[in-house]
């Protein structure tokens, strides 16, 4: 199928301040890179493409990419990702796996606007960009080529501000990173007294205030 909207879940990092590799973490009881996925295929991607460095991550049903360079940063892994994607993908949504409390409706969104126009499409939280983005094929060897080390898509964005849409999600997700074991738990705490989106339904009611 022609035109196809693609998912890229970056997943390389090892997680220093962790404690072990984000991908393999449970938050509430899944592993971050299972919700990650599920964010992206319940969101309305396909294919899903998974780019793994510091550790491997079996996963059915996903196109997985080792980064080499995984160590050089999310520069290195944004552009495993784009190039692993089927000449069918007209466009796809670029997601990190340390932000359990996005839910599909935001990709959703970010695919809407994709559809009315939009060649880059950014999701924000109370006005402020942050993830996941949408990129457009036509736009992705711009984006790589500013992408050098542990910067993604955002020097291109703020190269090209023209064409960037911004999309409001702060009323269905929010862009925590879960970083810390301090993060991890207060992520959990959301996850598990339903105030965040979980896999497989893309609200979960209205997140509380960031604090």
């Amino acid at each position: 199928m022609r035109n196809q909207i693609a998912g890229v879940l970056l997943a390389a990092g090892e997680g220093s301040r962790l404690g072990g590799p984000k991908a393999l973490v449970e938050v509430a009881g899944t592993r971050l890179v299972d919700r990650g996925v599920a964010l992206l295929r319940d969101g309305g991607t396909a294919p899903v493409v998974v780019v793994t460095g510091a550790v491997d991550v079996p996963l059915l049903g996903v196109i997985t990419v080792h980064n080499p360079d995984w160590r050089s940063g999310m520069g290195s892994s944004l552009a495993a990702g784009l190039g692993a994607l089927p000449d069918a993908c007209a466009a796809a949504v670029v997601a990190l796996v340390d932000q359990p409390l996005i839910g599909p409706g935001v990709i959703q969104r970010l695919i809407a606007a994709y559809l009315d126009g939009a060649g880059i499409a950014v999701a924000s939280y109370g006005g402020k960009p942050r993830n996941p983005v949408l990129l457009a094929r036509d736009e992705w060897a711009g984006v790589l080529a500013l992408a050098t080390g542990d910067v993604g898509a955002r020097p291109y964005l703020q190269a090209h501000p023209d064409r960037v849409t911004a999309v409001e999600c702060g009323d269905i997700g929010r862009p925590d990173d879960v970083d810390t074991p301090e993060d991890l738990a207060r992520v959990s705490r959301l996850l598990v007294a339903g105030t965040a989106p979980a896999p497989g339904r893309p609200g979960g009611g209205r997140p509380p205030p960031p604090g």
